[in-house]
């Protein structure tokens, strides 16, 4: 996301080297430089303006001190000033209220509302270990009420039927009741989606809320809708008392100027953002840890927290000493990593996490290889036998076919495995015998704190 503001704050920075402090003309161009990316995102010229008076004023006479350049000290500015834009510290959900606690979804038709519903009970139910509940009361959209129903029973949470005969503060008020009565912590109440500011949808969504009192109000805006999701977010915070937001599709080829922009506009904090279709891509939000990403320093905290997650630690740890050792990495280990990078999303996930530096020197990884490429490479590892993994070497043109056969690929696909597994081969031992170390010294004077 914002690539192009990344590559214009590296080009800055080079522009920069040899200057002894910041000044007004020598951050001039960098201004210009930042604006015309930040509109090319689709950020709101409200936001651009109040960054770009924010930044200047923040950065003029910073002296540049110790080993950092004028540049260096200039992206510290920005990432502070990005980081507050985006509302500076992260705030978790907010249940601190008699159970059950009513979180209220609202947001636009094809926004995401149902399937984040689901994600946000998975995470309650598995990182906060709440008893959740969901309730539809879209009456309107075909087949809405269905769709809830899959989604809850795929995140493994709890489903109180409705139907579309019924009123949505009927439906409200009865899942109410009944999750008090059956001790849920938590009710996630999904509502219609709107296709545009409606005033007879608005009225609606008002009258839900005074019957379900929700302890949070979730606006929930696609990354991918650019200015309109600023206007429709500005819409909703005037008509609800909006408590958090939660951006989806930030995954997408969007320009991504809705997280630098709708905090900014509606006063309310972000609190969640989604990546993907798998009940599993929901993840606070950390202004300051997406701010690093946007400028190309990675987000290796939430790196290690999904690895936490995800990881068998014993595992890792086996496959840690053959690579300090510099030998007995074999194919079966390759499975292992692979794997374990499927769970944590991909390898496309992960280089998006870390710092840009480490990510290219990284570069001959698959980065594209999202998790049905995972699932076809694991495929083909099966159907080796022991020794073919333990030594690829012996792999020739009779065994490459019948491991073909036997995976359900072409000859081709071997072959690219091989290579790919040679490529990771060079790279870990380069980080083995301190290359990583050389890259983080690199580094060095890069992060703004």
């Amino acid at each position: 996301m914002l690539d192009n503001l990344t590559q214009r704050l590296s080009k800055i920075m080079k522009t920069l080297r040899g200057e002894a402090r910041l000044t007004e003309a020598n951050i001039g161009d960098m201004l210009r430089e930042v604006r015309m990316a930040l509109l090319e995102a689709d950020v709101a010229l409200p936001v651009v303006k109040s960054f770009i008076a924010d930044v200047k004023e923040k950065a003029l006479g910073e002296a540049v001190i110790g080993s950092l350049t004028p540049g260096q000290a200039l992206i510290g500015v920005v990432h502070r000033e990005l980081a507050a834009l985006m509302g500076g510290e992260h705030q978790g959900i907010n249940l601190a209220a008699r159970p059950p606690a009513v979180i209220l979804m609202a947001g636009l038709q094809g926004a995401g509302k149902t399937t984040t519903a689901a994600k946000l009970g998975k995470y309650l139910k598995e990182t906060l270990k709440k008893k959740v509940l969901t309730v539809s009361a879209d009456v309107y959209r075909p087949a809405a009420i269905e769709q809830l129903k899959t989604v809850a029973a795929q995140a493994g949470i709890e489903f109180f039927p409705s139907t579309a005969a019924e009123k949505p503060a009927d439906i409200a008020a009865h899942a109410i009741d009944w999750a008090k009565r059956h001790y849920f912590d938590v009710l996630i109440l999904d509502t219609a989606g709107r296709l545009s500011i409606d005033e007879i949808m608005m009225a609606e969504i008002k009258m839900l809320h005074a019957v379900a009192q929700p302890v949070e109000t979730l606006f929930v805006v696609d990354a991918m809708q650019g200015q309109d999701a600023i206007n429709t977010a500005r819409a909703f915070s005037e008509a609800l008392p909006l408590t958090g937001i939660v951006l989806t599709k930030l995954d997408g080829d969007a320009r991504g100027g809705a997280a630098l922009s709708v905090r900014h506009i509606t006063g309310t904090p972000i609190k969640f953002s989604g990546v993907g279709e798998k009940l599993t891509g929901l993840e606070p939000f950390h202004p300051e840890r997406m701010a690093s990403r946007i400028l190309g320093m990675g987000d290796v905290l939430s790196l290690i927290e999904e690895a936490q997650k995800n990881v068998d630690a014993e595992q890792a740890l086996a496959i840690a000493k053959k690579l300090k050792a510099g030998k007995g990495f074999d194919l079966a280990d390759f499975r292992e990593q692979i794997s374990q990078m499927r769970k944590m999303g991909g390898i496309g996930a992960l280089m998006d996490k870390l710092p840009a530096q480490i990510a290219q020197a990284a570069g001959q990884m698959p980065l594209g290889m999202g998790d049905k490429a995972i699932r076809r490479v694991e495929g083909i590892i099966n159907s080796m036998t022991p020794q073919e993994r333990a030594k690829p070497e012996i792999l020739k043109a009779s065994r490459k076919r019948r491991i073909a056969s036997g995976a359900g690929v072409e000859v081709q696909e071997i072959n690219r495995l091989l290579k790919q597994f040679e490529q990771t081969q060079k790279m870990m031992k380069t980080f083995s015998k301190g290359g990583i170390g050389k890259l983080m010294r690199g580094m060095k004077g890069m992060l703004p704190f």
